[in-house]
């Protein structure tokens, strides 16, 4: 029974026991009564602020520039097509100025260049035909002045048959210029004679009008006999034909009358070997024909004959609306065509098409063997070195942007990389966005070719920057009568409020340029300022130099914001 009695007792303990424990868990005790104001304070620290706005934007090229077929449209239709033959720089390759990108091919240009070049030419000869000019003097050429026909070699002037004054027919021989220097004479050989001769040997030649031997070569040969042709002597048979050449004494004629032999070694004149036929001069061995080229009056005769001319003097002035016409029609088109060859080399030589500025292509809008015209444009090239961001910032923000501010640039893309920036313009008038007055900011960035228009960039816009500065924090900061002041606490608890001149200021801390010193505990909260159903337990005290107190909370203070 005793047993049973003390199981009971023992039970009744634990219930109560655990129950009491279990109260006092779940019940907190009543609340203590502070006995004063708690503070929750910060240190007056030393270091450095920045002050700026952060604005979101993309990239975008601040210059570019076309890839472009070289040339210039032809609206003359005079058409030429290339065809792309090669592309050397692909889209998001960087360039510089100047380098070939692409290959370019013309067919049928060529074709078309010897076209023209034939016709050219063929122009050129009949007007130096006409004028008597060689082809490289034919800018001399002056239409009104006539036409006037010169030497076409240095010579003497023979067979002159025109006077001032008088009509000349096209075709018409004017004269003859003849450089009688050197004659010549066609001369027969029977077939025992022609044995003894070679081309370049010297023969004795004899002159009926006067004495004395001359000398001259055989400079042709005929190896092939022909019948004689002697009416007179018809049972010769068949001779050989030969050319000789001497050098005129002064004397020589065409149609003179000679004898050629083979002279002695010695030119022996009384060992010649003549031959059995007679010979005449045929003529020189350099004279022209000087033909009037058109239709014309010969209003100056310039030469008489036998006289001595070089080669490009005037002979005679032929003059008429005919020939001036004429000359006039043909120096056009003559120009005209020139102008169309050159335009056509041009062409042929722009078969490279070259990047136009320093930068990366964008995209190509034609490919390898499709058909272009000079002065297409077939893609594109933007400058990644000069780059440019816009972005719009609120009213507040917009009075710390200034023209001319740098830029701190980042990109989601490039991690870790920066680059550098300047405001360049700032709108002076806003305009709203749901309430809200908004603020264009325009701003340049010195990129590189690892960016690439599009790209979303991250922008602080310094206003200010300030170093070994004392800071606070801003939650210390109140304003009354319109100054800036905070509230320090004392090493024995008390307080005071002072004034504070501020200087930069950013979302953490500001600048204080006087009245605080450097480790003083300005306050940022207090006990005195929860509502009456609050209170601060005494595990939450802040008291200086008691657990949880700021006094030690250096971090997060703005010593070194760089963040805006």
């Amino acid at each position: 029974m005793t047993q049973r009695i003390v199981m009971i007792f023992l039970i009744v303990a634990i219930v109560f026991g655990g129950g009491f424990y279990a109260y006092r868990q779940l019940v907190p005790p009543p609340a203590q009564e502070a006995q004063g104001p708690i503070y929750s304070t910060k240190a007056v620290t030393r270091g450095d602020i920045a002050v700026g706005v952060e604005i979101t934007g993309s990239l975008n090229p601040s210059r570019s520039g076309g890839i472009m077929v070289p040339g210039s449209r032809d609206y003359t239709g005079q058409s030429i097509q290339f065809v792309i033959s090669e592309i050397l720089a692909e889209e998001g390759q960087e360039v510089k100025a100047g380098e070939t990108i692409a290959k370019l091919v013309a067919p049928g240009l060529q074709s078309q260049i010897d076209a023209l070049q034939k016709e050219i030419q063929s122009n050129r000869d009949y007007l130096s035909e006409l004028t008597g000019l060689p082809p490289d003097r034919l800018h001399e050429i002056r239409p009104g002045a006539g036409i006037t026909l010169r030497a076409p070699i240095d010579g003497r002037v023979t067979g002159l048959s025109i006077k001032e004054g008088t009509q000349v027919p096209q075709g018409q021989i004017i004269a003859k210029i003849v450089d009688d220097s050197t004659y010549q004479i066609r001369a027969k050989l029977y077939e025992n004679e022609f044995k003894q001769i070679k081309e370049g040997q010297e023969l004795a030649i004899r002159f009926d009008l006067f004495e004395g031997v001359q000398y001259g070569r055989i400079t042709e040969v005929n190896p092939n006999p022909v019948p004689d042709g002697d009416e007179e002597n018809p049972a010769q048979g068949f001779v050989h034909w030969i050319t000789v050449e001497g050098k005129n004494p002064g004397l020589v004629r065409a149609g003179l009358t000679v004898r050629l032999g083979i002279p002695s070694p010695d030119r022996d004149s009384l060992r010649v070997n003549w031959f059995a036929s007679g010979a005449k001069v045929d003529g020189f061995v350099n004279e022209e024909k000087v033909l009037a080229t058109a239709e014309a009056i010969a209003s100056t005769v310039y030469v008489r004959e036998m006289d001595l001319v070089k080669k490009g003097d005037p002979l005679v002035l032929l003059s008429g609306a005919d020939i001036e016409d004429t000359l006039q029609e043909r120096m056009d088109r003559l120009r005209e065509k020139e102008n169309e060859l050159a335009n056509l080399l041009a062409k042929a030589s722009q078969t490279e098409i070259k990047a136009s500025i320093d930068g990366v292509v964008a995209r190509w809008e034609q490919q390898v063997g499709q058909m272009v015209n000079p002065g297409d444009w077939i893609g594109y090239i933007y400058n990644t070195s000069d780059m440019s961001m816009w972005a719009e910032v609120d009213d507040v923000d917009v009075l710390m942007v200034k023209q001319g501010s740098p830029v701190t640039v980042t990109l989601d893309a490039l991690p870790g990389a920066t680059f550098e920036g300047q405001v360049m313009q700032v709108d002076t008038m806003g305009r709203d966005v749901n309430g809200i007055p908004r603020f264009g900011v325009s701003i340049t960035v010195k990129g590189g070719p690892q960016l690439r228009p599009g790209m979303q960039a991250h922008a602080f816009i310094d206003a200010g920057r300030a170093e070994n500065v004392l800071l606070v924090p801003l939650e210390a900061i109140f304003e009354e009568d319109n100054t800036p002041k905070v509230e320090i606490l004392n090493p024995d608890g008390t307080t005071k409020v002072v004034p504070v001149k501020l200087g930069l200021m950013n979302h953490r801390v500001a600048e204080v340029k006087s009245g605080v010193e450097e480790g003083e505990l300005v306050i940022t909260g207090s006990s005195a300022d929860v509502l009456p159903s609050q209170h601060i337990g005494s595990k939450d005290t802040l008291l200086p130099g008691q657990s949880g107190s700021g006094d030690g909370d250096k971090e997060g203070s703005g010593s070194n914001d760089n963040n805006g």
